[in-house]
């Protein structure tokens, strides 16, 4: 059993024993040498590719750069990654030209740190080789595969003879390639990950974090990102929790009311980075008035209007299919099946919170997202299924409410799935 499944022994309702750094780098570093035998192959003979260049400075790292090195490593002035493919059954030849270190997943011609022998052994190693395609991170439409400098592209191509430097294209489809594809043992993995999200969540949502009538949202905020950091975890990005409440309440209480009281909500949109995997989850909990044991029924019956969309969108995945094209089948059997209102602006995640897989939709566009709408899918990309519902709540007085949710999905041979559930009922405090 490896380390992190034995981690996760005990009890389903509490936040697993969250691994110490050394035990985390080797849970990375094994999934990274699979990576690297692999995801890499396939995507660089896939796009076509046969020598791929990554090239960045110790306090401007790539970020696809962070995800081909080890986790245990300290990086150094210039880091050169050559990586050449050899042919069919010979592999993808890994080369690493500085004193970054990289454990034994590279070969190091040279580990110093001077660049005047950094640049010619690249050049030698170049020339050797003499690739046909030379693929460098310029890309301009997912900003993953755009962090080559302007500076460092002016170095290489100066020191470039002529016909290489004309055999430089942007890497954009193999980065995409490289970064969306997930191995079998991350989707499994990755269904931990969202776990240990959705215990924060629930873990937040309490009455330990929430005293009504005197906790605000913002207080809220803190709670989980201190939390986080307590257990020696990231956040994908500073936490965010909404009150959502009725129109009578903002009339009794003021627009600038923050308090979260008797008949509110709270949302959610909160995530974690561990393992290098990242999560983006949105939640809902509602603040029970006296006598009440749940949610009005409108809002639950909005909620079960969501959970359609959701089986919707998982059973139009197809693979080959744009984001482009899944938004479209999406929405246009979710009109005819008549979800009320349907929203879906979903993006992929995983290594990368908001890139580089097919984009399906954005909050302000629900017909076309040209250039990042344009990638297809493929096995084993994450997504988040996020995604809204909307319609008149009867005990709000027909006030319009909109049921946003949030899941981890990934899309396998068989189909795709939900990693870790959903929310199926509101948090009750």
């Amino acid at each position: 059993m490896t380390i992190w499944k034995q981690a996760t022994q005990g009890d389903d309702s509490e936040i697993p024993v969250i691994l110490p750094l050394k035990q985390r780098a080797v849970v990375v570093n094994e999934i990274l040498r699979k990576r690297l035998d692999t995801i890499l192959p396939m995507a660089m003979r896939e796009t076509g590719f046969d020598m791929w260049l990554v090239l960045c400075q110790e306090d401007d790292l790539d970020p696809v750069f962070k995800t081909l090195i080890p986790e245990d490593v300290t990086f150094k002035i210039l880091s050169i990654l050559v990586f050449y493919d050899r042919g069919e059954g010979k592999g993808v030849e890994r080369i690493n030209i500085s004193g970054t270190g990289s454990h034994d997943l590279y070969d190091r011609p040279y580990t110093g740190q001077v660049e005047e022998v950094q640049w010619p052994l690249l050049m030698k190693i170049i020339e050797e080789r003499d690739p046909k395609r030379i693929g460098i991170n310029t890309g301009s439409i997912q900003w993953a595969a755009g962090g080559l400098t302007h500076n460092l592209y002016e170095q290489l191509v100066e020191k470039l003879p002529v016909k290489y430097v004309e055999r430089l294209q942007s890497a954009e489809p193999l980065v995409t390639r490289w970064v969306a594809t997930l191995t079998d043992e991350e989707v499994e993995l990755y269904d931990y990950v969202a776990h240990i999200g959705h215990c924060l969540i629930a873990e937040t949502y309490c009455r330990r974090a929430i005293i009504p009538g005197v906790t605000t949202a913002d207080d809220l905020h803190w709670y989980f990102w201190q939390r986080c950091s307590d257990l020696g975890l990231e956040v994908n990005s500073r936490p965010g929790f909404r009150l959502v409440r009725s129109d009578a309440m903002k009339e009794k209480y003021g627009e600038d009311d923050q308090i979260i009281r008797q008949g509110d909500f709270v949302r959610c949109d909160v995530g974690i980075n561990y393992l290098r995997l990242i999560t983006d989850q949105k939640a809902w909990a509602y603040i029970r008035r006296p006598g009440e044991d749940d949610a009005p029924e409108g809002m639950r019956k909005l909620l079960k209007e969501g959970h359609r969309l959701q089986a919707i969108f998982m059973s139009e995945f197809k693979l080959g299919l744009t984001g482009n094209e899944l938004l479209e089948n999406i929405l246009v059997r979710a009109r005819r099946e008549g979800v009320p209102g349907p929203r879906v602006y979903s993006h992929s995640i995983g290594h990368f919170l908001h890139e580089p897989g097919p984009l399906i939709g954005l909050p302000w566009e629900q017909e076309c997202c040209p250039g990042r709408g344009d990638v297809k899918l493929e096995h084993n990309y994450s997504f988040t299924m996020e995604l809204a519902t909307s319609g008149p709540v009867p005990e709000w007085g027909g006030q319009v409410f909109g049921m946003h949710l949030e899941e981890e999905v990934v899309f396998k041979k068989d189909g795709c799935h939900l990693l870790d559930g959903r929310m199926t009922e509101f948090h009750l405090i």
